[in-house]
C-alpha cells in the first residue's frame, strides 16, 4: 500500500471567542492516499470547515494549530512559516463554497489565474501561465473566449467551475473541497460531482470533500469521517458505515436523512454543544439515547470493528465495570431544546 499523501495526527485548532477559547478541532486523526476521496460530514458547527482551512493554514488571526500535519512526507507544522506556505501553495488546493464571495468582482478571471501562478510558479512566462490557465478552464468546460470576463458575467455553476480550475492550475496532490455544491441547484450539483470524478480519474489527487449531504458522500467518496463537536467520532469505508454505523451519532445522522422512501421524519434530540464549554468526556453523551454513566466520566476509546473505527463505550463494554454501565436518566443529563 502506498504512503499517505496527507497524514494528520492529533490535530487541534482553537481560537479566541468572546466567552473564552473555542476548541473547534480537538484531536483529529486521519490519512489520505493518492486518488482517494474522504467525505467529512457532520452538523453545522461541528468543525468541518475549520479542519479544512486548518489543513491549508487559512485560520483567523489569533487562532492556533498543533498536532502533526504531514503532507508528502513533510510535517507542515514543523516548517518555518514561509516554507510552509510554499509547500501548501504548490501542492495543496482549496475549493471554497460560495465562489462569488471568493472571486474579486473587480478582477477579470484571467487576472485571478495570473496572480495565483505568479505567486507560486514565478518562473512561468506570461504565455506559459496563460496556456496553463486556459487548459484548466477548458478541462472544466469553460471556453477560452470567456477568459477575460469578470466573475459577475458567469452563472453560479460556472463560477464554481472557475474556483475548481483555480485549485487545479497548480496541479496539487491534495485538494480540500469545502461544500463545493452549496447553493447550487440539483442539476448543477450533478455537473460539479461529475467534474470532481473526472478530476480524480485524470489527476488522481487526494481529496477531502467537506459536505453536509450524505447523498453526495455515497456517490463521490471512498471513505467517510463523521465529525461531532470538533472530533471525528467514526470513520471507515462509505459502504460499511452506511450499512452498519457503529457510533450512535452516525446512526442518528443517517436516520435523519430524507429520501424518496422516507415515511417518517426523524431528528437528533438536543443541539450541538458549546465548544467553549463542551460536555465532559464523550461530547455526544447529552444527546445519546444509549448514554451510560461512564460516558460522562471517562473519554471513550477508539475501537476498531472490521474496517471501521469509532469513539464509543458501547463498543468497549468489556472495559467498564457495573457502575459505569448504569444508564443515566434524562434528569441527570442536560439536553437542549430539540433541534
Amino acid at each position: 500500500m502506498s504512503a499517505p499523501v496527507v497524514d494528520v495526527r492529533d490535530m487541534r485548532v482553537w481560537y479566541a471567542g468572546p466567552s473564552g477559547p473555542v476548541q473547534a478541532v480537538d484531536g483529529v486523526t486521519f490519512a489520505l492516499r493518492q486518488g482517494e476521496v474522504l467525505g467529512l460530514v457532520g452538523e453545522s458547527g461541528s468543525g468541518k470547515s475549520t479542519l479544512g482551512r486548518g489543513l491549508m493554514g487559512l485560520v483567523p488571526r489569533g487562532a492556533a494549530i498543533d498536532g502533526s500535519i504531514e503532507f508528502d512526507g513533510r510535517d507542515l507544522l514543523s516548517l518555518p512559516k514561509k516554507e510552509r506556505g510554499r509547500v501548501r501553495g504548490a501542492g495543496m488546493g482549496l475549493i471554497f463554497q460560495e465562489p462569488m464571495t471568493r472571486l474579486d468582482p473587480l478582477m477579470k478571471v484571467s487576472k485571478h489565474f495570473t496572480e495565483v501562478l505568479k505567486v507560486h510558479e514565478p518562473k512561468l512566462s506570461k504565455d506559459e501561465a496563460r496556456i496553463r490557465a486556459l487548459d484548466a478552464l477548458r478541462s472544466l468546460g469553460i471556453p477560452p473566449t470567456r477568459y477575460d470576463n469578470y466573475p459577475h458575467e458567469f452563472s453560479g455553476g460556472m463560477r464554481q467551475r472557475i474556483m475548481i480550475a483555480l485549485a487545479l492550475v497548480l496541479r496539487p496532490k491534495f485538494i480540500v473541497a469545502d461544500e463545493p455544491t452549496t447553493a447550487l441547484d440539483v442539476l448543477v450539483e450533478a455537473q460539479i460531482l461529475r467534474i470532481l470524478a473526472d478530476i480524480r480519474e485524470r489527476y488522481a489527487p487526494a481529496i477531502l470533500l467537506i459536505t453536509h449531504n450524505l447523498g453526495i458522500v455515497a456517490e463521490a467518496c471512498d471513505r467517510v469521517a463523521v465529525m461531532y463537536a470538533g472530533r471525528i467520532v467514526e470513520q471507515g469505508p462509505v459502504r460499511d458505515i452506511f450499512a452498519t454505523p457503529r457510533h450512535p451519532y452516525t446512526r442518528a445522522l443517517l436516520n435523519s436523512t430524507i429520501s424518496l422512501s422516507t415515511r417518517e421524519l426523524h431528528s437528533i434530540p438536543g443541539a450541538p454543544p458549546d465548544l467553549v464549554r463542551p460536555p465532559t468526556a464523550c461530547r455526544f453523551h447529552p444527546r445519546c439515547e444509549h448514554v451510560m454513566r461512564v460516558c460522562a466520566d471517562v473519554f471513550p476509546p477508539t475501537v476498531r470493528v472490521d474496517r471501521q473505527e469509532a469513539e464509543c463505550w458501547l463498543l468497549a463494554t468489556d472495559r467498564i465495570d457495573a457502575a459505569g454501565r448504569a444508564p443515566l436518566s434524562r434528569q441527570e443529563v442536560p439536553v437542549a431544546d430539540e433541534a
